[in-house]
């Protein structure tokens, strides 16, 4: 039974053994590196120098990390919120008496921009939200509307990044929320239904409740994400206009590969991987006073 037993661990390990080591190769190790690389000054070219915690320093002081931390944050804040709403409000909208071809017509297209790399859809919603030549102009302009400067304005700019991404990103919170509220038993509605509940008041206390578990887990990696954000930015507006929509990865980007600055980048790769553990465990702390498992 113990020679069985052995045997049986010693599969599993073999199963799990190439996603450990390639957690260890492509994620653990480079972390690991970067919290190292960032305690020295390096161009790649000339040997590297031990200069402590002066990245850091610099760091705080900077007002391009800054300007960068404020456009991620409100990126992030602005995409995750939006993607709740508009996944929810569907979500909802699906399970009504729909025919079944179209419920599940409707949900492959919404989902299907999920599969579809960010890199191609912002070079695609760059073209459409151009100024002169984009049709989204062209059709606010048959309506007497005068264009609108989606990418050249730095009050527009960080909003269209925000739609494009939203445009794409719902999907995947949508077919979430969906799933959480098939699981709500029938029953409870029924039993409100009988009670005179409408609606609205079923909406929010029965289904908003129950589907909070699910809500906590979108909003987690809804932020995580954004956090991380930078194909859109960077292909749409190359970070401006001016900073408007310069990014934290953008800047790691930039500092890094752009300037060589390899110390300095990997001092902000390090403090973003801060701050987004930072946020996971605040999320998972303060779950408990809103999200309800039974």
């Amino acid at each position: 039974m113990a020679g069985l037993r052995r045997k049986e661990a010693l599969t599993a390990y073999l199963f799990i053994a190439p996603t450990m080591l390639g957690y260890l190769v492509f994620i653990a190790g480079p972390m690991v590196s970067s919290l190292g690389m960032s305690l020295f000054e390096w161009d790649i070219v000339s040997k590297p120098q031990f200069i402590g915690l002066e990245n850091y320093a610099f760091l705080i002081q900077d007002p391009g990390f800054r300007t960068a931390f404020r456009n991620t944050a409100t990126f992030a804040a602005l995409v995750v919120s939006l993607n709740l709403v508009v996944a929810l409000s569907l979500a909802v909208a699906l399970q009504r008496n729909l025919p079944t071809i179209l419920r599940y017509y409707y949900r492959t297209a919404f989902f299907l921009p999920m599969v579809t790399s960010m890199a191609s859809i912002s070079i695609v919603l760059g073209f459409l939200f151009h100024k002169e030549l984009g049709i989204i102009n062209y059709y606010l302009g048959l309506l007497g509307i005068p264009p609108a400067p989606w990418l050249t304005s730095t009050s527009w700019a960080l909003f269209t990044i925000v739609l494009a991404t939203v445009w794409k990103s719902f999907g995947f919170d949508l077919i979430l929320f969906i799933a959480g509220i098939q699981n709500i038993p029938r029953h409870l509605y029924e039993a409100a239904e009988i009670d005179g509940a409408n609606g609205w008041h079923q909406f929010w206390r029965i289904t908003l409740p129950l589907l909070s578990p699910t809500i906590f887990f979108a909003v987690v990696v809804g932020l995580i994400s954004s956090f991380q954000v930078f194909d859109q930015a960077f292909i749409m507006t190359r970070g401006g206009p001016g900073d408007a929509t310069r990014t934290l990865v953008m800047v790691i980007y930039e500092d890094a590969f752009a300037t060589l600055r390899m110390g300095y980048g990997s001092a902000i790769a390090t403090v973003l991987f801060l701050m987004i553990l930072g946020m996971t465990i605040l999320q998972f702390r303060v779950s408990s006073k809103w999200v309800h498992y039974g």
